[in-house]
């Protein structure tokens, strides 16, 4: 027994100062090592965003759908899916800014709240790799990785908008105040 005290008081120590999830965090992937993903786009690469007041939008590649918020409504969510083009496009786009590194999304010094605001949650899969990012609207300025992030969002849903599926979902009612 006196033996195996100190070992279980090691095991106790070693595991109180290892994360218990290394990839995920509230500003980005912790451990990435500043990690550069594969030239072409790997065949498990999925990814899913909500995002707006409540993060009630959400388009999500690993389910094939996309969620409306109806705001007085509720939501609506239907089937849809990106052609491999889109996603080759949309991989590109994240290469680009290099979705793995770790991001900064909040700014040094902004005493301003804006209310209300909209955030994202971003959980993405590349090569065996995720990360989850979240992004808060509420600070009056932006980071460069945040602006990155939302033209990121905004490409992504400029495409679904243009989907059949989308436009056949029901208009919005009402307004966020």
């Amino acid at each position: 027994m006196k033996k195996l005290l100190p070992f279980l008081l090691f095991t106790l120590i070693l595991g109180a100062c290892s994360p218990l999830h290394p990839n995920l965090s509230s500003s980005g992937p912790k451990e990435t090592n500043a990690q550069s993903m594969p030239e072409q786009m790997p065949d498990d690469f999925d990814f899913s965003i909500q995002f707006g007041m409540g993060k009630k939008n959400g388009i999500n590649t690993f389910e094939g759908t996309v969620t409306k918020d109806l705001i007085l409504d509720g939501t609506a969510t239907t089937e849809i899916n990106f052609t491999k083009e889109q996603m080759n496009n949309i991989y590109k786009k994240m290469k680009e800014i290099n979705v793995l590194e770790t991001k900064n999304f909040t700014p040094e010094s902004d005493n301003c709240v804006q209310q209300p605001h909209g955030e994202d949650e971003w959980k993405i899969r590349i090569d065996g790799r995720a990360v989850t990012l979240f992004i808060s609207g509420k600070y009056c300025t932006t980071t460069n990785d945040t602006k990155q992030m939302i033209r990121l969002r905004d490409y992504i849903f400029n495409i679904v908008k243009s989907k059949q599926e989308y436009k056949e979902l029901p208009k919005s009612k009402g307004m966020y105040h």
